[in-house]
């Protein structure tokens, strides 16, 4: 049976797909199935009737800032609901997601009780959700400006890094020669975590941004040179024979059959250089560095401002989220020939 659906599905609608892998569920099964889609919505205005009714510790005040978000958040559980009924796919999507979503609502309603409204989890160590967010907003000129030269540090060193590595990568990959020098640095700098130079960098930088921006890029170099080098030299022969059938020479090769193919493997170097930059960057900014969010996160914990504190590592979540999202997406479009793209 399921091998006969398999073979339908390229001739058929969405909807009489939508019939086939719901044919053998009872009655009981499809409308728990279609709960599950309900239940983000449910908890999440659970969640909201909560945070502003329910009483809650002295000088209890409910945030709007939250409880906008909150509110807009059930706005899009709503539109997916709708979504599911008019896509099977969608549907399938939107169901799949649902445990994750639903969680996620209890837990911020868990943690809203346990520091809102009982004050079991005390302040300032544990500053409720909408505390946080009101205290972003009242602080948001500071937090956009170190927001600034966190981009700006992370993507110096991080380009620096990758522009270093992925010439030095491909070329020890291409030439035995080059390969020779190479190999033993990569040995001796990647065995050492790049924070270990941070007082030797800082004290011979002529500024605290270049020191830190040298460290950020001396820690991207490693995995990019890595991940191109083995990807250049795990490029199928057969490669190099088509290309030299054809006539093309070295440069050639190198540039329209070696690179494109190298490329899942340098992209698979390029994400865990981000995440190296990520990590060095909040620790030079605690370090040494006059500005950034880690700057103001050591900055706020030295005046016992908890809040802020808190406030600025969700930035520093959000930030790094997006950044690593763009690259997928950079990735993804670069490498869509996999998926038959064109």
């Amino acid at each position: 049976m399921a091998e006969q659906t398999e073979i339908k599905k390229g001739n058929i609608s969405e909807r009489e797909l939508s019939l086939l892998e719901q044919k053998d569920l009872t009655s009981r099964d499809r409308i728990l199935r279609r709960c599950t889609v309900f239940l983000p919505l449910i908890f999440t205005l659970i969640h909201l009737f909560e945070h502003l009714f329910f009483p809650g510790i002295k000088n209890y005040k409910p945030s709007t800032v939250y409880a906008f978000l909150i509110g807009l958040l059930a706005l899009f559980h709503a539109v997916r609901i709708i979504l599911s009924y008019i896509s099977f796919r969608a549907y399938e999507k939107i169901r799949f997601k649902s445990a994750l979503y639903t969680v996620i609502a209890v837990l911020l309603t868990a943690y809203d009780v346990a520091t809102l409204k009982t004050g079991v989890l005390a302040l300032p160590y544990f500053p409720w959700i909408g505390r946080v967010l009101d205290a972003m907003v009242s602080d948001r000129s500071k937090l956009w400006e170190c927001v600034y030269h966190s981009l700006k540090l992370m993507f110096t060193g991080y380009f620096g890094g990758v522009s270093i590595g992925l010439a030095s990568g491909i070329l020890a990959g291409w030439s035995k020669k080059i390969h020779y020098w190479i190999q033993p640095v990569t040995k001796v700098l990647g065995a050492i975590p790049t924070t270990t130079y941070m007082p030797i960098v800082m004290m011979l930088a002529s500024s605290l941004f270049g020191g830190a921006a040298f460290l950020i890029g001396l820690g991207v170099w490693f995995p990019v040179t890595i991940s191109a080098m083995t990807g250049v030299q795990n490029v199928q022969k057969h490669y190099y024979e088509a290309a030299e059938t054809l006539g093309t020479n070295k440069l050639g090769i190198l540039t329209r059959v070696v690179i494109p193919a190298s490329m899942p493997g340098i992209f698979t170097g390029l994400t865990q250089g981000m995440s190296i930059a990520c990590l060095t960057l909040v620790v030079a900014e605690m370090m040494g560095v006059e500005a950034g969010l880690g700057w103001y996160i050591n900055w706020q914990k030295g005046w016992g401002d908890f809040t802020k504190m808190y406030g600025a590592i969700i930035l520093i979540c959000i930030t790094f989220i997006l950044v690593n999202s763009l690259l997928g997406l950079i990735r993804k479009r670069v490498l869509r020939w996999q998926d038959g793209g064109v």
